[in-house]
């Protein structure tokens, strides 16, 4: 991939884009055969970096992962012994990885770290380290308290009651619901302060009940998770409707019509509200089939106030979009922005007012001010922070404004490879 993706203008466009399948779906599923008894058969996997970093670390953990990319298939045989030794696992800037990881390695034996680079150093830890704690894992930091890297002496999961906090981050919850039917024994889980991004946690519980184990949910406040082991031959990996946000919001933006394949209105990804959140904006679904959705867009979009508290992994599209509305648009409730790959809610704004956007600023979300479209600066330079959805959603900037360049496209490879392969159908 070059240094720079020099975006070119474009509207009015009609085109069909493959999706690919979804990052978190794929990483759950990998965890859940690892546990499983037998062979499970993984379909329409992603093969990005996020996932391949699980997939090496699962084989040094002893598991046999057969991985076919041409047909994006891996065959998974888990180590049912789940004897470690001692082991170093580099997860890169995985959030999902590192944290599922964490609560998977605690299930068997062996002195095993966890590090990735630089930024994961500074992603919060504690609230998975302390709960696991609580259920009899011994566990250190290495560097600095209450962030990775960290050392698992692992001799098992005890079980028990525990509380969690999941306000910054529902992946804490979800790593422990994972293995949690291979503890000793029996785990309920209670939430202290509020659980964020609700519908991550509704995808761990359906395909944990996929695989054969049932969850007690009760109010989303406390998780039981009865008797059971994994168990499936094979298991198809859903469309990462985040990826498609970008071009839904394309669609919306350049005024032009996107069949996007591999996608569905009712599948259990929280992010795919995006599309409705643009519908009332201004873009139309025409189509909505089982595995496609075709949008256009001929009217002028509008801005909208919307708590994004749940899809907080597409607040930086819509804020893009919001650069091309009538009205200003609020996002509310999306704190945990500034825990993720980068500081999302400062990265949006320092790149909207590069742009020449007028936007404000809250601990806890922004408003975008759109202007006149000769009134934005051209030929900018876009900074992606090392982080994939800076780089995808600023690429939809540059279909309306002139000389808008994307440093460091190739970070896009952290959940989808070949974004700028598909965005370039727009101009073919």
């Amino acid at each position: 991939m070059t240094e720079v993706y020099k975006v070119k203008r474009a509207q009015n466009f009609n085109i069909e884009v493959d999706i690919p399948g979804s990052k978190s779906v794929t990483n759950r599923a990998l965890i859940l055969a690892a546990l499983a008894e037998g062979e499970v058969v993984l379909k329409n996997v992603l093969f990005s970096d996020d996932t391949e970093y699980m997939v090496a670390a699962l084989q040094k953990l002893g598991n046999e992962v057969e991985v076919d990319r041409s047909s994006k298939v891996i065959k998974v045989k888990g180590n049912q012994d789940r004897d470690f030794g001692t082991q170093e696992l580099f997860v890169g800037n995985a959030g999902t990885a590192m944290r599922f990881l964490a609560s998977y390695v605690s299930l068997g034996k062996g002195d095993v770290t966890l590090t990735g680079i630089e930024r994961m150093k500074n992603r919060p830890i504690k609230d998975l380290v302390e709960v696991l704690r609580t259920l009899g894992v011994e566990i250190e930091y290495l560097e600095k308290d209450g962030y990775p890297p960290i050392l698992i002496k692992a001799n098992g999961m005890r079980g028990g009651k525990v509380i969690i906090d999941a306000s910054k981050s529902s992946q804490y919850l979800s790593s422990v619901l994972l293995s949690a039917p291979y503890a000793q024994n029996e785990i309920e889980i209670s939430i202290e302060k509020g659980l964020v991004s609700v519908p991550y946690v509704k995808i761990t519980e359906t395909m944990m009940n996929d695989f054969g184990v049932e969850i007690e949910n009760i109010e989303n406040k406390v998780f039981r998770i009865k008797e059971g082991k994994y168990k499936r031959p094979e298991y198809i990996v859903e469309g990462d409707c985040s990826s498609a946000s970008y071009f839904f919001a394309a669609a919306a933006i350049g005024k032009g019509q996107v069949r996007l394949n591999n996608v569905k209105l009712d599948c259990m990804q929280g992010d795919i509200e995006l599309v409705k959140i643009l519908e009332k904006m201004g873009l139309d679904i025409i189509e909505a089939a089982e595995n496609h959705i075709t949008v256009k867009c001929d009217k002028e979009l509008t801005g909208i106030t919307v708590d994004m508290h749940h899809i907080s992994d597409v607040a930086q599209t819509l804020s893009v979009v919001a650069l091309f509305a009538k009205g200003k648009t609020e996002i509310k409730n999306v704190y945990n922005m500034r825990i993720k790959e980068t500081d999302r809610i400062s990265a949006v704004c320092n790149e909207i007012k590069k742009i020449g956007g007028e936007v404000e600023e809250y601990e806890d979300g922004l408003t975008i001010i759109p202007k006149n479209l000769e009134d934005y600066n051209t030929d900018v330079d876009i900074d992606t922070y090392d982080d994939h959805r800076m780089a995808m959603s600023f690429t939809l900037a540059g279909l309306r404004i002139e000389g808008i360049n994307i440093l460091d496209p190739g970070c896009v490879s952290k959940t989808f490879p070949n974004f700028f392969d598909e965005f370039e159908k727009i101009y073919k």
